[in-house]
């Protein structure tokens, strides 16, 4: 080697570690799997154990069942044994329970009550195979912001709770509430929480009815999500008049689905897209063709976003 090569060699060995890593690559793709939530059927009144036979004959990876649903079940003398094995026999997984307890409120014996309630819930969740369990702003008055170290504590309380059961509580915000309604008050309440399950409920109609928009997502780390509600919304009708009997089925409706499908692509892990619907046009139909139908719209707008 000569002298002018040498000096080369030893400028390119002292800068190369300096050099950006161009060649860094966007999180792993997300994978996808599909889910039906109950409420997508519930107007036809199938019953517990029909809409999960419903969800396996339609073709669903998993389901979403509501406590109150499980509970009435309970009562009439059905068992969480029969339920786990039917979702084990149809191939099914409870992906997760909707519930509503007052768990965030101020009033201390309300509160106190919802804890207990909760823990409950979580502890019928486990029995039949679940791992999650909705937590939304279930009890807060219209506007009622929560005082945001508080809200971080008492989520953080429930996420303790959850790993006492293994069921975890995924903190879901209603974008009409005017309390938790947007994308960055569910993050500031997570991270206030200082916990590492803590972990985000969205949902396409909520993130467009409280006006967070779509782009927020692509700021999260794939495991902050595990689960997102899909549904869309009618063009033309001014956003605040949307209520939940609006959603349609993704696709057909204005919602942004190729930006919403890569933004949830580009943050990385398994996403869960749960058909939840509360249309009364489709509660007049036959609960199978709907939740076909369903399932067939959401797997055509990922291939089609790939």
């Amino acid at each position: 080697m000569n002298r002018r090569e040498l000096i080369k060699s030893s400028t390119a060995a002292i800068l190369l570690p300096q050099l950006p890593n161009l060649s860094k690559k966007d999180p792993p793709a997300a994978h996808f799997r599909f889910c039906l939530n109950t409420s997508t059927i519930m107007g036809q009144k199938p019953g517990l154990i029909k809409s999960i036979e419903i969800a396996a004959a339609a073709g669903y990876d998993g389901v979403e069942l509501w406590m109150m649903d499980i509970q009435d079940y309970l009562s009439k003398g059905g068992s969480t044994e029969t339920l786990a094995k039917l979702l084990q026999t149809k191939k099914l997984k409870f992906e997760n329970a909707i519930s509503f307890t007052e768990w965030l409120v101020d009033d201390d014996t309300r509160r106190q009550k919802a804890l207990v309630a909760l823990e409950e819930e979580m502890k019928i969740v486990a029995t039949i195979g679940g791992k999650r369990i909705a937590a939304p702003p279930a009890g807060l008055a219209p506007g009622q912001v929560p005082e945001l170290t508080k809200a971080g504590e008492r989520y953080r309380e429930i996420l303790q709770l959850g790993r006492k059961h293994g069921v975890m509580p995924l903190l879901e915000f209603w974008g009409a509430s005017g309390s938790v309604d947007k994308l960055p008050v569910a993050l500031a309440i997570a991270a206030e929480a200082n916990d590492p399950d803590a972990r985000i409920l969205p949902d396409v109609y909520h993130l467009f009815r409280g006006g967070s928009g779509f782009d927020g997502l692509r700021l999260l780390n794939g495991h902050a999500i595990d689960i997102i509600h899909a549904n869309d919304y009618p063009g033309g009708k001014p956003v605040g008049e949307l209520t939940d009997a609006d959603r349609v089925y993704p696709g057909d409706g204005v919602a942004p689905y190729k930006k919403i499908l890569d933004n949830l692509r580009y943050i990385g892990g398994t996403k869960v897209l749960s058909l939840e619907l509360f249309n009364a046009g489709y509660w007049k139909e036959d609960p199978l063709a709907v939740a076909k139908t369903g399932l067939a719209k959401m797997k055509k707008l990922v291939n089609n976003a790939q």
